[in-house]
């Protein structure tokens, strides 16, 4: 949580990079002197790119990294407007739509979000990590939940994030005592996926998230949806929702694409489509769970 001078609405795109190719969104924190902490206004910035990569078919991926020695030292708390008298609930309110809000909007984002943390990421800064559906780490970076070293509770959903990914003991651990996580004991955790050495950092990033460009940008989606509720639901629930998610994909073009390259042999070629070709439609009987389907049928 790091001090520094305030800045101004027209100043906030150079702090808070963006550019899109090969239908990937790629998000850069770009406030390296302040090992990237995040005023408001970037912040606001970040919810809105992701929200706008949701509604955008031709963005099929999201990358969040950030410049410098970190990836993001969490929230920037001078950046904010002086302290006055505090009425209840104010705490309560800033919370809500500030850091849970960040965290919402990564969990939300209908394309799978990749974090590629290059440094520190500490607080709300971790929990924004591990609120991606894919984390890479640099072999240098490391993971603090630094609430306790402020004496403040986590929040920006660290409490409800870490025992999904971990476990109750481990996350009490890393919240009780504050202490710097390094990549390799992160990934050793689970909190991590992968960890590659610096220098290889932006190309694997790049070599994931086109693999995911290039896959059944709704089917991911869904999946999605489905991992991220699965934890806090029953099984007759996640099961129903299961197969509404499957019927709902059968509507796309991209799943039509799947089964008739599978009764081609060939590769698919998925588009991010959601209404289906009209195409020819082959009979040839597949298998699909316990029975046999035509390509016809799974189109409807």
């Amino acid at each position: 949580m790091t001090s520094s001078p305030e800045e101004s609405v027209d100043s906030v795109d150079s702090l808070v990079l963006h550019t899109t190719d090969n239908h990937v969104s790629r998000i850069t924190l770009n406030r390296p002197d302040a090992l990237n902490a995040i005023t408001p206004d970037q912040r606001e910035r970040i919810i809105g790119l992701l929200d706008d990569a949701s509604a955008d078919p031709a963005v099929r991926a999201v990358v969040i990294t950030g410049t410098g020695r970190g990836f993001c030292a969490g929230a920037d708390l001078r950046g904010g407007p002086p302290a006055g008298e505090r009425i209840a609930g104010d705490v309560t309110r800033v919370i809500r739509s500030g850091a849970q809000r960040l965290i919402s909007a990564v969990l939300d984002c209908e394309k799978p979000v990749i974090a590629a943390v290059n440094g520190t990421a500490a607080g709300i800064g971790a929990h924004l990590a591990f609120a991606c559906d894919l984390v890479l780490a640099a072999d240098s970076a490391r993971f603090i939940e630094v609430f306790v070293r402020r004496g403040l509770v986590p929040d920006g959903g660290g409490a409800y994030l870490l025992p999904r990914l971990i476990g109750p003991q481990r996350a009490k651990e890393l919240m009780f005592f504050g202490d710097a996580l390094a990549a390799a004991d992160a990934e050793r955790f689970g909190l991590v996926n992968r960890v590659v050495p610096a220098d290889d950092l932006e190309k694997t990033a790049r070599e994931w998230s086109a693999r995911l460009a290039a896959g059944p940008t709704r089917a991911l989606a869904l999946t999605k949806q489905l991992v991220n509720a699965s934890l806090g639901t029953d099984r007759g629930t996640a099961f129903a929702a299961e197969a509404a998610a499957q019927e709902i994909n059968m509507t796309t073009a991209d799943a039509t694409e799947g089964v008739t390259s599978f009764v081609e042999r060939r590769s698919p070629r998925f588009e991010g489509r959601c209404p289906p070709r009209r195409a020819a439609r082959p009979e040839a009987p597949i298998p699909y769970g316990p029975s046999l389907l035509t390509v016809r049928q799974l189109q409807w």
